[in-house]
């Protein structure tokens, strides 16, 4: 009987892997607390240590790709959260934790209690993105709620100048790291809050580690921010810093130089839009300006078609039409009188009697006088024809306008001018006055 080949006979390469598997398969990922102690860092950037308490230790592995996401670095003797998954290293058999992430213990209960408060502000709606203020685009008076000794006032001064000197800067001094700066920050806020002419409130602090911006996570601040009669910018700490005045804001600017530049507009760029504005607008008034003298020319072209000059001639010719007719008229009816005298004579000669010779004399006076009061009534409304077809000549005439003291001048050709450009210096011109022709010459020409 072959008794080794009815067991099962695990290597150790085995038995190690399988309880790897048993571990990692049968712990989720957790958080460990514990003191740091064996912590070493070889060439490879992985950090291995031990984390211990008064009862037990395990060994723990945090690999490079993990730990360079933590803000600090570890040291024998720190009390830290880690979060990781349990596991086994097969070639010794042991048995470890490899952390994905960590936290100094004191900072977790901070985040800890960052986060409940978060939760809370968010709930009630503080931070509501229908609260949230547009910033004036180009502000008149800017103030600045900040330590007036840090780095951070120098960089927020220096952009704000650089970018849009004529905004004025006012600013609101102020603790911002301690007990007692959340108090001072509130008072701040409000103080800038109530100054009429500031249009935007810049909350500015350096970087720094969760305990030193510790008081910008104060429930008093974000209700001063939300309560403020201005929009408030918030830049505090660096870009990965987020703290409850953040969410509070109206604005988030990643850093205290971010928000500089998220306030005020750059004058460059400002400058290069008011440059391309003026090229637009010089584009549309010379485009306007040629359309203009396309229809100018189009209009002194119909004008020249239905110049007073041709309706004058126009005039003129009825005018003498008017009196040829009249004239032929007032000779045919002087014609037919005359003949008339000349049969009533004709047939009084061959009469004769005195009675009818006196009746028809009488007849005679008569018919003479109507026919000259008929020729006089003619003449009178023909002449009154006359002189309104005169007057409505005259007072399209370009004589008229001669007696008025203009002129018209014509060129060496003889043609009327109608633009300077007709002529050069040297030209010979005509101006015919109300009496007399003045005889010129051009000296100069302006359009």
């Amino acid at each position: 009987m072959n008794v080794r080949a009815e067991r099962d006979i695990y290597t150790v390469a085995r038995l190690n892997a399988e309880a790897r598997m048993l571990l990692e398969s049968g712990l989720p990922p957790l958080w460990v607390e514990g003191e740091i102690s064996n912590f070493s860092t070889p060439s490879s950037g992985h950090w291995y240590f031990t984390l211990k308490d008064r009862a037990a230790q395990v060994r723990c592995a945090m690999f490079r790709s993990a730990n360079y996401r933590t803000g600090f670095r570890p040291r024998d003797g720190q009390h830290v959260l880690v979060r990781g998954r349990v596991s086994l290293y097969e070639p010794r058999g042991d048995y470890q934790l490899i952390a994905e992430l960590m936290e100094d213990a004191g900072e977790g209960a901070l985040k800890r209690e960052f986060e409940k408060l978060k939760a809370r502000l968010a709930a009630e709606g503080l931070f509501d993105a229908a609260l949230k203020r547009p910033l004036p685009p180009m502000p008149r008076r800017i103030a600045v709620v900040t330590s007036p000794t840090g780095a951070a006032v120098r960089d927020v001064l220096h952009i704000l100048a650089r970018r849009f000197p004529p905004a004025a800067v006012l600013v609101v001094p102020t603790p911002v790291q301690g007990a007692a700066a959340a108090g001072s920050i509130v008072a701040a806020i409000e103080t800038a809050s109530s100054i009429q002419d500031v249009d935007v409130i810049i909350l500015a602090r350096g970087g720094g580690s969760i305990e030193d911006l510790w008081c910008f996570n104060d429930e008093r601040v974000a209700r001063a921010i939300r309560a403020s009669r201005v929009p408030v910018v918030s830049g505090v700490g660096h870009e990965i810093d987020f703290t409850i005045a953040d969410f509070a804001a109206d604005v988030r600017a990643p850093t205290p130089s971010g928000a500089a530049e998220l306030v005020v507009p750059d004058r460059r760029a400002l400058l290069s839009t008011l440059s391309s504005a003026f090229s637009r607008l010089r584009h549309i008034a010379v485009q306007t300006m040629a359309r203009m003298q396309d229809r100018y020319g189009a209009l002194a072209h119909r004008l020249a078609r239905v110049h007073p000059g041709s309706r004058l001639q126009q005039q003129a010719q009825r005018l003498d039409e008017l009196e040829m007719r009249l004239e032929r008229a007032a000779g045919l009816k002087l014609t037919r009188v005359q003949e008339r005298y000349a049969a009533l004579a004709q047939r009084l000669a061959r009469v004769h009697p005195g009675g009818r010779l006196a009746q028809q004399a009488q007849r005679l006076d008569e018919l003479e006088l109507r026919l000259r009061r008929a020729a006089e009534s003619l003449l009178a409304r023909v002449e009154h024809r006359l002189k309104l077809a005169q007057r409505g000549l005259d007072a399209i005439s370009p004589l008229a306008t001669l007696e008025r003291g203009y002129a018209i001048v014509s060129g060496p050709d003889g043609r009327v001018l109608q633009d300077a450009t007709e002529v050069k210096p040297g030209d010979a011109i005509e101006a015919r006055l109300r009496r007399g022709v003045v005889i010129a010459r051009v000296t100069g020409v302006r359009e």
